[in-house]
């Protein structure tokens, strides 16, 4: 094995090569020989890197390439918070993988704030995912003829799709131009999968058989930055990806006093001038205070994509008097794309947190996170209101 070392270390074996050369019982010994390859080029120890629990010989070529350990992030635990939702329904933890201090402290604050307010409502409007092919045509006339075949051969375009999947359904193609450039926007239903990859292949099946019977279009590319993916995006914003969910809860003056130290006119200030006015004036499309930093916790602990936080944090917080002088606070997340199979849900400790949730499906799990969201946008909100910011961070983050 050692030989097996120097050779890599050398550049005569590539590091991805390592498993070709081991024996079919030998494969868990790849990462060790890449690591111990890695150290000898690095003339570091990666210690470690290669102390874990994690089975990677099973996640290698589905969750990751040339493997060399983990690494490790706290995780922290907020709550539990009441959640009512379409799914959710009960009291949920809400684990958190983050190396910002403060960040769980927070979010429990924002639970403590929703529980002793009765719990929040949940509710998702839109569940689909997306793939949008760009094609070419001859003239604009073209594109609006092949546009016009598309929608005839809907059904036998859907079916073809779906012939690649058990579980996602096309429900919808919005056709979008640009000069003689058409592109197709695919919706789909994927279940309890984020579905991108899902969706990938079935609309790959889709245009190869949109391409074999029609010469008015040739494909381009099979995604053409109309999905729109891992990228903050109006059309998103404004038509939804994934789950957009809707968090709500009405939080009585005295909770408000009592938790957070301010009052509901004091706190839809704040929110008013900050995320909206705040927002408008850089040209924002995050209408909200820190609601990334909850997703993107909640995403690494939970087996979800990380770069997917971008799309996440796209979003508004409200925050207005109710009738009673009380505040009805919100938090509206557009696209925010979460699984309970596949993906990173598979490795160990991710599912076994995910498990831990309760959640049994992915609509539950949107509806937790977005809640969670929540408790962090009013813990948040609730610091700026009363100046305790900087105190708090200078306290449990530093």
């Amino acid at each position: 094995m050692e030989g097996l070392i120097e050779k890599v270390a050398r550049g005569e074996i590539k590091l991805h090569e390592i498993e070709g050369r081991l024996s079919p019982d030998e494969g868990g010994k790849a990462v060790a020989v890449r690591r111990k390859a890695v150290e000898k080029m690095t003339g570091k120890s990666l210690w470690q890197v290669g102390s874990h629990t994690i089975d990677l010989a099973a996640v290698t070529g589905r969750n990751i390439d040339s493997p060399i350990g983990a690494v490790q992030v706290p995780v922290g635990v907020a709550g539990p918070v009441k959640v009512r939702g379409g799914s959710a329904s009960g009291e949920y933890p809400i684990f958190l993988a983050t190396t910002e201090g403060a960040l769980v402290a927070s979010v429990n604050r924002g639970c403590s704030c929703i529980n002793k307010a009765g719990g929040a409502t949940a509710a998702i409007i839109r569940d689909e995912m997306t793939r949008a092919p760009v094609f070419k045509t001859k003239s604009i006339k073209d594109s609006m003829a092949f546009v016009s075949w598309v929608c005839e051969h809907f059904q036998a375009i859907k079916a073809e799709a779906e012939t690649t999947t058990r579980h996602g359904k096309l429900k919808s193609i919005a056709p979008f131009y640009i000069g003689r450039n058409v592109w197709l926007r695919f919706a789909y239903e994927t279940g309890d999968a984020a579905g991108l990859n899902m969706v990938t292949i079935a609309t790959q099946k889709a245009a190869d058989y949109i391409a074999s019977r029609q010469k008015l279009a040739k494909i381009v590319a099979l995604s053409g930055n109309v999905c729109v993916d891992k990228k903050a995006s109006g059309l998103n914003f404004v038509l939804g990806r994934g789950k957009t969910v809707v968090a709500e809860a009405v939080i009585p003056r005295k909770v408000l006093k009592e938790v957070l130290k301010c009052s509901p006119e004091e706190f839809a200030e704040v929110n008013y001038r900050k995320n909206l006015l705040g927002s408008i004036l850089a040209n924002a499309l995050s209408f909200n205070a820190h609601q990334a930093n909850i997703i993107a916790a909640a995403f690494i602990a939970l087996g979800q994509d990380a770069a997917h936080v971008v799309d996440g944090s796209m979003g508004v917080t409200t925050a207005e008097l109710d009738g009673n002088g009380d505040l009805y606070v919100s938090v509206t997340i557009p696209a925010l794309y979460v699984a309970t199979i596949g993906g990173g849900t598979r490795i160990e400790t991710q599912r076994e947190l995910l498990g831990a949730t309760g959640a049994k499906s992915s609509r539950e799990l949107a509806e937790i996170i977005s809640v969670a969201a929540l408790a962090g946008e009013i813990s948040l909100i609730g610091a700026l209101a009363t100046g305790t910011l900087a105190t708090a961070h200078a306290r449990l983050g530093r």
